[in-house]
C-alpha cells in the first residue's frame, strides 16, 4: 500500500486539497523566515544540514557519520544534532551517549554517538540544540541528521539524500511523499544518491552536484556482544532470518542476499519501531545497526547486525571544504 501511494495510485487525488493546504503552510512559513518575520538563529559554529525532501529514510544516517568522520580527522572540533525522533527524553538539550536508552534518546542519535565518537546532541528545537553545542560543547562544525525544512536554524551547506525511489509519485503531503517540491532540489548544495545499482540517475536539479554512494559492509557483529565479530563465511548455509525497522527494510534483505546470503525469512517493521522480544525469532537473526541499538537488552545470542559505512567521491568532500572555508571555518589541510 505504502509503495502505491509512493508512485502516486490514483486515490492518492481524494487527498488532493489537503496537500494544496500544505503547500500553502509551507509556503507561508518559508516566506516569514526568508522575510525575517520569524527568527532565524545563527551561531558561531557553521553548519551542514544533511536532509531529503521526502519522507522515509534514504540513508541519511551513514553520509552524517562519513561527514562527522572526514572532518574530525581534519582536526574540526565538530558535533552532531538531532532531533531525537523516537526518544521520550525528560530534558532538552541532551547529550546523548553510547549508554543512553535509545527509548530516550532516539536509534538514531544513539548509533551516532557510538558511531561518530564526536558530541551528539538531540532537541526537537535544533536552534537550542545548537546554540549548547557551539557555546556549551565549544563546536566549531555542527552537522545536523535531518532537519532541512527546520529553516530556524541558519545553515552554510545543505546536503540532499536519496534513494532509488527519488521523488516518487512528485506529490506533496499528504498526496505523495514529498516535504518540499522538486524545485527545492536545484536550491541545496549536493545530493548523494543512495542506490543498490550504483548509478546515477537522471534527476533534473538544475546545477546541483550529484554523487554516488556506496554502503560498504563491515564485519558481521554481534548484537549482545557488540565486540565480538564473525566472518560472513560462517553464515553460509544457515537459515537466516533477516529483520529491519527502518524506512525501506528491503534495501537490507537485499543487500544480505546479494552478499550470498540464504535468507529463509524476512520480517519487515515500521521505521523507528520499538522491539520487544516476541519481535525477534529464534535461530540465526541478522538486523542493521540502527535496530541493533534498541535490542541489545532483549536479543539472544545468536543475533548479529551488519554495520555499514559510505563510501563518497571525494569530489563531494572537496565541495563541502571549500563552502565551508568560504563561511569562515578554518580547518587543517
Amino acid at each position: 500500500m505504502v509503495k502505491r501511494w509512493y508512485a502516486g495510485h490514483p486515490l492518492v487525488w481524494l487527498l488532493s486539497p489537503l496537500a494544496i493546504l500544505f503547500w500553502l503552510i509551507s509556503a507561508f512559513r518559508r516566506c516569514l523566515f526568508s522575510t525575517g518575520l520569524k527568527k532565524v538563529y545563527r551561531g558561531r559554529a557553521k553548519v551542514i544540514v544533511v536532509g531529503n525532501i521526502s519522507v522515509g529514510g534514504n540513508g541519511k544516517t551513514p553520509v552524517v557519520l562519513a561527514l562527522a568522520q572526514y572532518y574530525r580527522k581534519k582536526g574540526v572540533r565538530i558535533g552532531i544534532l538531532s532531533r531525537g525522533y523516537g526518544g521520550k527524553s525528560s530534558f532538552y538539550p541532551r547529550q546523548v551517549t553510547g549508554n543512553d536508552d535509545a527509548s530516550e534518546v532516539g536509534d538514531e542519535p544513539r548509533l551516532l554517538a557510538i558511531r561518530s565518537q564526536v558530541p551528539v546532541v538531540i532537541d526537537p528545537l535544533r536552534s537550542r540544540g545548537a546554540n549548547y553545542l557551539s557555546n556549551v560543547l565549544n563546536c566549531d562544525l555542527i552537522i545536523c541528521d535531518d532537519g532541512l525544512q527546520h529553516y530556524a536554524l541558519a545553515r552554510d551547506v545543505e546536503v540532499v539524500v536519496m534513494d532509488e525511489r527519488l521523488t516518487g509519485s512528485g506529490f506533496l503531503i499528504p498526496m505523495g511523499p514529498l516535504r518540499e517540491g522538486h524545485w527545492r532540489l536545484a536550491t541545496v548544495n549536493a545530493i548523494v544518491h543512495n542506490r543498490a545499482d550504483n548509478k546515477k540517475p537522471e534527476l533534473k536539479a538544475g546545477q546541483t552536484p550529484q554523487y554516488l554512494m556506496k554502503l560498504v559492509a563491515g564485519e558481521m557483529c554481534s548484537v549482545t556482544k557488540p565486540t565480538e565479530q564473525a566472518e560472513l563465511t560462517s553464515f553460509t548455509g544457515k537459515n537466516i532470518t533477516a529483520m529491519a525497522g527502518i524506512g525501506a527494510p528491503e534495501r537490507f534483505f537485499s543487500q544480505l542476499k546479494s552478499m550470498g546470503l540464504n535468507l529463509s525469512s524476512t520480517l519487515p517493521f515500521p521505521d523507528h519501531h520499538q522491539f520487544t522480544a516476541n519481535d525477534i525469532p529464534s535461530g540465526t537473526v541478522l538486523m542493521t545497526e540502527k535496530d541493533a541499538v534498541k535490542v541489545s537488552e532483549i536479543a539472544h545470542s545468536d543475533c548479529w547486525y551488519l554495520p555499514v559505512s559510505a563510501c563518497i567521491d571525494q569530489k563531494f568532500f572537496t565541495q563541502i571544504d571549500d563552502k565551508l572555508v568560504n563561511a569562515g571555518l578554518t580547518m587543517t589541510p
